[in-house]
């Protein structure tokens, strides 16, 4: 999959910005706030409907205006080529189109062009606590399978609504119960189904991890991790239904006292390990950014094996700690994959020694004040 051309209005800085991408490397250099991470953002706004950088979208907006509007071309195999358009608004909210034609909802497009981004904040997936690594798991299955993420949207208003009745119902324990049991069948049956999805990805997923981290690091430890949850992981997610009710009976009184659900995927955690000791715990400066980095490139190779379509990948101003060595490693792999690819840099890096920008299929881009052009 590839995104062939794009418009920007009134998103951040970039007034009204087109630009055509090259199908394979994509270089956009300039200096800090220019604009060039603004760029791929919004690539990932059309592919996820939402923004990597900003947690809110009204912040997107270019401060002098009430709305903002992308659009994008893309190409693939599954769809030869299609429109994918968002539009924002402070008082409508936001719209996704695909061909002109609105979508009842927004998750209807995760999937639609899978993506996989590399930015300085992916040190938070092995620095910060288990909801970052949540997180990204959820992300990473919720773009190759439809189901996992229709599971994930209804646990998550299954809990919702266990919560309410949880905290404000004022009769009975016993009745309480009773009413709690719809809420539990329907909490164990989608929850039984993430858990055994979770587990079988994580399980295929060691060997990309433990063959990129070699490649990217040129470092002789090995990489492990480790899928916590409340129960005996299974692929099998009637096995972990019936462990998933006898929990779930065991802590419904506590729960009623606590008011909230205690039991379920949303308390899931994923270690890391180099060579048995645990990353969060013991790894270096160094080590947590070459490990975030092997774990974009293993989701980037996971989904190349298991998709029709190859990912877009985004890579966020990640040369900048990287050295020569580790850079021409990097841009070696980057060259080898088929799929399209966007790197922003503000630093200065010997790009030209390492990719061919003669030629259409990759394209060199500088970017200052909103305003990108296209090198020679």
């Amino acid at each position: 999959m590839r995104i062939t051309s794009q418009e920007l209005l009134h998103f951040r800085n970039h007034v009204k910005t087109s630009v055509n991408w090259a199908p394979h490397l994509n270089v956009i250099t300039g200096p800090n706030g220019a604009g060039k991470t603004s760029l791929i953002d919004a690539i990932h706004f059309l592919c996820m409907s939402r923004s990597f950088v900003s947690t809110t979208d009204q912040y997107v907006i270019n401060s002098d205006e009430k709305y903002f509007m992308i659009k994008g071309h893309f190409e693939g195999k599954i769809r030869s080529e299609f429109d994918v358009s968002c539009s924002y608004s402070r008082g409508d909210g936001k719209k996704i189109f695909v061909n002109d034609s609105p979508l009842d909802r927004l998750s209807d497009l995760i999937g639609m062009v899978p993506v996989v981004v590399l930015a300085p904040d992916d040190k938070k997936l092995t620095l910060e606590g288990p909801i970052e690594r949540r997180s990204f798991l959820d992300s990473f299955i919720s773009q190759i399978s439809i189901s996992y993420l229709r599971d994930l949207i209804d646990y998550r208003k299954v809990r919702r609504q266990r919560n309410t009745l949880l905290k404000d119902f004022q009769g009975s324990v016993s009745v309480l119960k009773s009413y709690l049991e719809p809420w539990n069948i329907q909490l164990v049956e989608s929850g039984s189904r993430i858990i055994a999805a979770r587990f079988a990805v994580l399980e295929n997923f060691k060997a990309y991890l433990e063959r990129d981290y070699a490649m990217i690091s040129g470092m002789d430890l090995t990489t492990g991790l480790e899928y916590q949850t409340f129960c005996e992981p299974s692929v099998n997610a009637q096995d972990i239904q019936i462990q998933y009710e006898q929990v779930l009976e065991q802590t419904i009184d506590k729960e009623i006292e606590r008011e909230q659900t205690l039991t379920g995927p949303h308390k899931d955690e994923v270690i890391f390990y180099l060579d048995d000791f645990e990353l969060r715990r013991f790894g270096s400066q160094g080590q947590h950014r070459l490990f975030a980095l092997s774990l974009k490139l293993a989701q980037l190779h996971y989904y190349s094996d298991e998709l029709d379509d190859l990912p877009i990948l985004m890579l966020d101003d990640v040369f900048g700690d990287l050295d020569l060595k580790k850079t021409e490693i990097l841009l070696n792999a980057l060259q080898d994959h088929e799929g399209q690819t966007f790197i922003t840099s503000a630093n200065p890096v010997p790009f030209e020694e390492y990719v061919d920008f003669d030629g259409n299929r990759n394209k060199f881009f500088s970017v200052k004040d909103g305003v990108i052009k296209e090198e020679e």
